[in-house]
């Protein structure tokens, strides 16, 4: 079964590749053995695709052309599918190194490994070791949310997608449907931003807050996406990272390490309580509200609102 789909995989690797015209699913059905041999245009449909996303996942830029009567068409240009000779110094392996190594928690450490091993092949320095350890610098970033993986293929295939989410504030998750820009980390917490079709409106979306499956839907994006600096900055902004003004708090004393780190000013109160002067940006009531009853909001008035209304949603479950 494994030499049977990688013979398929071959074929319609080949096909796409050696033609100058985007060739239709009928075309291609009629080109490959294996293709003609199933049992149903349903079941031949599901091969299909599913060897495409196979393809796609191996690194063949596969693109998908309508023509003027509206029929879809598949091919895979040279000029996309071309690198040029790889050639890296000890340095630059180091730090492919140390990218791979971020994900050996995550389901991409297959995916890691694999490009590494391609790049030996390519050329990369017998003598250079890029899985070898270079100082005290062991980066992580866990993945524990079930989104990552479907939402990463989402936006690295640029497909729109649905899932239901649900808001701190929101005692049940609701319907959304976005086009996929990119994911970004920030303080340890996965975070998608995209276009809210719904909203029409961008929108960043906590991965933990995703409940149940990712399912990616056909058809175009209808906005552009921005440049990746421009999405850093949106998610930060949502994440509560741009911060424009004060908050005061009551943190219990031995608690709330991140929050201390960011304080501009932390004062004693006596009875294991203190007090901290904290920046004020978008999402912090989200953040405080992870802290639970260590954590008392005094100012703004609006900031004390938003939390208590968080926690009351937390609440009613």
């Amino acid at each position: 079964m494994a030499i049977a789909k990688a013979e398929r995989l071959m074929n319609l690797a080949l096909c796409l590749l050696g033609t100058r015209r985007p060739l239709s699913k009928r075309e291609l059905r009629e080109s490959i053995e294996a293709y003609l041999e199933a049992s149903s245009d349903d079941s031949f449909n599901r091969m299909f695709e599913r060897d495409k996303d196979d393809l796609r996942e191996l690194g063949l830029v596969i693109e998908t052309v309508e023509n003027l009567d509206g029929e879809v068409g598949y091919l895979a240009r040279r000029d996309s599918n071309r690198l040029p000779p790889i050639t890296l110094d000890a340095e630059e392996a180091a730090a492919l190194g140390l990218a791979a190594k971020v994900w050996q928690q995550a389901r991409l450490a297959g995916a890691a490994s694999g490009a590494l091993q391609k790049l030996r092949a390519a050329g990369l320095p017998e003598d250079v070791d890029p899985y070898e350890s270079h100082g005290a610098l062991e980066p992580r970033i866990p993945v524990h949310e079930a989104a990552f993986e479907p939402l990463m293929l989402a936006c690295r295939d640029r497909r729109p997608v649905s899932f239901d989410y649900r808001k701190a504030t929101a005692a049940r998750p609701e319907p959304r449907h976005v086009e996929p820009w990119a994911l970004e980390c920030w303080r340890g917490h996965w975070y998608l931003a995209g276009w809210d079709r719904d909203r029409q409106a961008e929108r960043v979306f906590r991965l933990s807050r995703i409940t149940g499956k990712v399912r990616t839907r056909s058809g175009k994006y209808s906005v552009e996406v921005p440049d990746v600096v421009t999405v850093r900055e949106t998610v930060a902004s949502w994440a509560g990272d741009i911060a424009d003004r004060s908050a005061l708090i009551r943190l219990r004393s031995g608690s709330g390490y991140p929050l201390r780190a960011k304080a501009a000013s932390v004062r004693e109160l006596g009875d294991g309580w203190d007090e901290l002067e904290i920046p004020y940006g978008h999402g912090l009531d989200a953040w405080l509200v992870e802290f639970g009853p260590d954590v008392v909001v005094l100012e703004p008035a609006e900031l004390r609102a938003d939390v208590v209304d968080r926690l009351r949603a937390v609440a009613k479950g």
